[in-house]
């Protein structure tokens, strides 16, 4: 079933499934992009969508600049709804070197977020480290599980270590406007930290925000730093986020519009709530009364996401 979010960018986003992209560098090993929000950085197994990769292979093309040994070739991605900074491997010699020395090759890696406070949020200091592990729920979402959090099976979660570091850059009365970089690279990753601890990012579906003020995930990948992993140039490109995201947190949104996915006709837990009931037993958390939080917990991890495209 499509996502509701989906259904709604079909309807009102003008260059939904034709997004471009923004080819920042070329040279005969890499090529670095700045990549929209809304299109899938690589095609997943069997399908044969529009990807960040196909487009700048077309580019590529009409320049004459691309044939069956050079073309572009994956070394790391973002989440379809993430915008910014990419790179690609234009031969496989480099992807095979980049992957290879990706640690110690990239110096740098920012990104910008918008993320609600959400009621009942862990106070966070200004700067820190976020390193919960992280595990998937059954339609491939990361998150954060509590302990004695089980899936389907009764069985506990397998997890995966992951370390973000943050800093507030601006905080609002709403929102607040994160900076993060990661030692780690798994899924979701970003959107999976910061809504454990109360934060999830505005426009953020999955992770059950409450707010969508541009009808986006509201995460950019801003800075791309590294040496070049053939001639040893050290290069860095950056491309801020939007204005707006900076005003829209100093100004906050005391009276938010509901975002698609937060109607009542939308809700899978509404919708699901009788054939939900075993996995939400499956999930309880000792016997105490459960807070708002801990609800909106057991749900995303019970119901997955019914709405997944």
């Amino acid at each position: 079933m499509v996502k509701a979010s989906t259904e709604y960018k079909r309807a009102h986003k003008a260059d939904y499934g034709r997004e471009k992209i923004e080819l920042l560098y070329h040279d005969q090993w890499i090529a670095v992009i700045n990549k929209p929000s809304g299109l899938l950085s690589v095609p997943y197994p069997g399908s044969k969508v529009r990807t960040a990769q196909s487009v700048l292979e077309e580019m590529l093309r009409k320049q004459g600049e691309a044939n069956s040994k050079h073309k572009p070739y994956v070394v790391h991605r973002l989440d379809r709804d993430t915008s910014g900074v990419m790179m690609f491997a234009l031969i496989e010699q480099a992807q095979e070197k980049i992957m290879n020395t990706w640690h110690t090759m990239v110096t740098e890696r920012l990104y910008h977020a918008v993320a609600e406070i959400g009621k009942g949020a862990e106070p966070l200091p200004e700067s820190g480290l976020i390193d919960d592990p992280l595990a998937q729920n059954a339609h491939n979402v990361g998150f954060v599980p509590k302990k004695g959090d089980t899936d389907r099976t009764g069985h506990e979660f397998k997890t995966v270590a992951a370390r973000t570091h943050y800093k507030m850059i601006l905080q609002g009365p709403s929102h607040i406007l994160f900076e993060l970089s990661l030692d780690t690279g798994k899924k979701n990753q970003i959107r999976a930290h910061l809504a454990a601890h109360g934060y999830p990012l505005a426009g953020d579906e999955e992770h059950r925000a409450h707010t969508d003020p541009f009808h986006r995930l509201c995460l950019h990948a801003r800075t791309l730093e590294f040496d070049h992993p053939f001639t040893g140039e050290h290069m860095k490109f950056e491309v801020p986020e939007p204005e707006e995201w900076s005003e829209y947190v100093k100004k906050g949104d005391k009276h938010p519009e509901k975002p698609v996915w937060d109607l009542p006709q939308n809700r899978p837990h509404a919708a699901h709530s009788a054939s939900r009931g075993r996995h939400h037993d499956e999930l309880q958390l000792g016997q105490r009364r459960l807070s708002a939080k801990d609800k909106a917990h057991m749900d995303f991890i019970s119901s997955g996401k019914k709405y997944r495209k």
